[in-house]
């Protein structure tokens, strides 16, 4: 009868080696985290969020629409948003503005580190994904409040119908901020499967 044996011997401890997985999902959250930049950036340089009968309130102008069936706005803008009438749009919304504007700032450095950590290795690597998650995380929180200040401050005109495409922009960016700082923190403390040597078969 022939006999297997298999020798099990120490296998030199080799530096881990990326696997396609992890390349693809961090090629995935640096993908998705400059999407979510892009709408951020395009919602809060629009401001149009709400439009509640005739009027249309903006991070930046408060505006009366020509015919309230139509989406036509008028030159009749202003940026003193307290003459919209409602009570702490005057100082709330300029808040609101600029912890969103900060968010995106910070998003775009979150972003930049966890590019530049995939041109490095070793530590350096491991610092900058971890920074730029952080500073994604960070983005996530400020979109977050200054989303949450806006519909506050007009809870009685919001509706569903009433926020426009722009403000839905924001909100998906602020989830997607969210949804890749998790998941950026996540992958690091998922173990990358060593190079494993084969049994030798005598």
């Amino acid at each position: 009868m022939t006999s297997i044996k298999i020798r099990v011997g120490s296998v030199p401890q080799r530096k881990p080696t990326p696997v396609f997985l992890d390349l693809f999902c961090r090629s995935l959250i640096i993908l998705c985290t400059s999407l979510s930049v892009v709408l951020s950036s395009i919602a809060v340089c629009d401001g149009h969020w709400l439009r509640a009968g005739h009027r249309m309130f903006g991070l930046w102008y408060f505006c009366l629409l020509e015919d309230q069936q139509s989406l036509k706005v008028s030159s009749n803008c202003t940026t003193h948003l307290e003459e919209s009438g409602v009570t702490g749009v005057g100082s709330g919304l300029p808040v609101c503005r600029s912890v969103i504007t900060l968010a995106v700032v910070s998003a775009i450095f979150g972003l930049e580190l966890l590019v530049m950590s995939q041109a490095s290795e070793g530590r350096d690597s491991n610092r900058r994904w971890t920074l730029g998650a952080k500073l994604v995380l960070l983005a996530a929180l400020m979109s977050a409040g200054g989303v949450g200040t806006f519909v506050l401050l007009l809870g009685s005109y919001a509706t569903l119908l009433g926020f426009t495409l722009t403000f839905w922009c924001q909100f998906t960016a602020t989830f997607l901020f969210f949804l890749n700082a998790m998941a950026a923190r996540h992958i690091q403390n998922i173990p990358l499967l060593p190079p494993s040597g084969k049994p030798d078969i005598l």
